[in-house]
């Protein structure tokens, strides 16, 4: 994250990660992997080894998680081998399930590769719906789905999801002359990303030429089609991006709000972009719960509190993950169920509640770790409340296999050419190529 994704500490819930948009890179504070024979191991005293390759920093270790475990499973040791960007994770992780060799006893798998993963390698995972106490409905529906191929066997359960909403600066939106309750705010734009960019030229004309409304114009298309039912593919399977109306529609006001100066001419989570945060030089971003980690990583101390969260115009999804393990593990029953308990509601709650990484599982949202939680940053949002309800009301999205490739070629090589004079059809047209030559590949 995805995400893509820098987690920081905090007082109450720290929330973060750094998610990519294209890429998928997963930022984190790790290696990138030095345990390449995949093998699990007893120590000196017998115990059996369950080991781990991740990307980025997922929380598990810094929630205490694997601690908590091995206490209640004395004969378990369990350890992590991290990879820090999902870039470089998870070419490796299709090497090693094409062979058969150096795989960890647990897989995570990123949402943006979860697609290709159960359409081209399910052979090589055991089927973790099989396993004791795993119900599907445990999961959001749609998240449970994206791990599941056509027989019904679940490649992975869901960890995190990165349910949508709009991060804001209340001195900003003040000294602009809009609202700022976040009741309020979100109605400026309720149910419309039209009205989204309507309220950035209200901002815009309030607040002059100092700060501009959102971070950047890939943030914005992110937003807008990560609440489209279908964006890139189709249920088929076929690549639609060129013929969805509805990826076109996002390209376009993205590129409208750039020619109007709305959008910084900026790549997120460049150290450009992360500078602009902490010189508060704009007023909105698409915001996931672990974004808000991200805002409070690269701030000034003096803006905690700042900040707010609205309700999006239209609830969509950025970020998440899954567990796997592969059949050619040497602990797997041991694997499944540290899987099945770390995605298990309890353990997903407590991971929001130290790491940020918000619920997959619902029955999460009525735990006091979501229900109460607050950020430093946002003051006295009721951030667990608000990004249950959005996630909630999720759509089933149709994820492809390529949906990275496509994201990436769509923001860097597109839309974000409008903000450095490109003519939205310029942007397209580059846009189109440089995709249509990357899925070539």
């Amino acid at each position: 994250m995805r995400a893509a994704r820098n987690r920081s500490a905090r007082k109450a819930v720290v929330i973060a990660a750094i998610a990519s948009l294209g890429a998928g890179l997963l930022a984190g504070c790790a290696d990138d992997g030095n345990d390449e024979d995949g093998t699990s191991s007893g120590d000196s005293s017998g115990k059996t080894t369950i080991t781990l390759g991740l990307f980025g920093t997922m929380g598990f270790k810094e929630a205490g998680l694997y601690e908590e475990y091995e206490k209640l499973n004395p004969d378990i040791n369990v350890e992590e081998t991290v990879t820090e960007r999902n870039e470089n994770y998870y070419p490796a992780l299709v090497n090693h399930l094409t062979t058969e060799s150096g795989l960890q006893d647990i897989q995570a798998i990123e949402v943006g590769n979860i697609a290709e993963v159960v359409e081209t390698q399910a052979d090589k995972f055991v089927d973790m719906a099989k396993v004791e106490g795993v119900q599907p409905s445990s999961w959001l529906d749609w998240k449970w789905k994206q791990g599941v191929t056509k027989d019904g066997q679940a490649v992975g359960l869901g960890t995190d999801i990165g349910p949508m909403a709009i991060c804001y600066r209340k001195d900003l939106f003040e000294k602009a002359g809009l609202p700022t309750d976040r009741d309020e705010v979100g109605a400026l734009w309720a149910g419309d990303w039209k009205k989204f960019v309507e309220a950035g030229e209200k901002y815009k004309k309030g607040a002059g030429k100092d700060t501009y409304f959102m971070d950047s114009p890939g943030g914005l298309i992110n937003a807008i089609l990560s609440s489209e039912e279908e964006k890139f593919y189709d249920s088929s399977g076929e690549v639609i991006y060129k013929t969805n109306p509805a990826v076109k529609a996002a390209f376009d006001l993205t590129a409208e709000a750039a020619e109007k100066g709305l959008v910084q001419a900026q790549t997120q989570f460049q150290p450009a972009w992360e500078q602009t945060i902490s010189n508060n030089l704009f007023a909105t971003v698409a915001c996931p719960p672990w974004m808000i980690g991200t805002i409070k990583g690269k701030s000034q101390p003096e803006a905690a509190g700042k900040w707010d969260v609205a309700v999006a115009p239209k609830s969509g999804n950025w970020g998440g993950s899954f567990l796997g393990v592969p059949k050619s593990g040497k602990n797997v029953k041991e694997a499944q169920k540290l899987v099945a308990w770390l995605t298990a509601p309890e353990q997903q709650a407590k991971l929001f509640a130290v790491q940020g990484s918000f619920p997959s599982a619902p029955a999460a949202y009525k735990l006091p770790q979501v229900t109460d939680a607050k950020n430093e940053m946002t003051g006295a949002a009721p951030i667990g409340d608000i990004f249950a309800k959005a996630a909630e009301a999720i759509p089933a999205q149709v994820i492809g296999p390529k949906d990275q490739i496509i994201q990436q070629g769509l923001t860097d090589n597109g839309v974000i050419l409008v903000t450095q004079g490109k003519s939205p059809e310029e942007a397209w047209e580059n846009a189109t190529k440089t995709i249509d030559n990357n899925l070539e590949k």
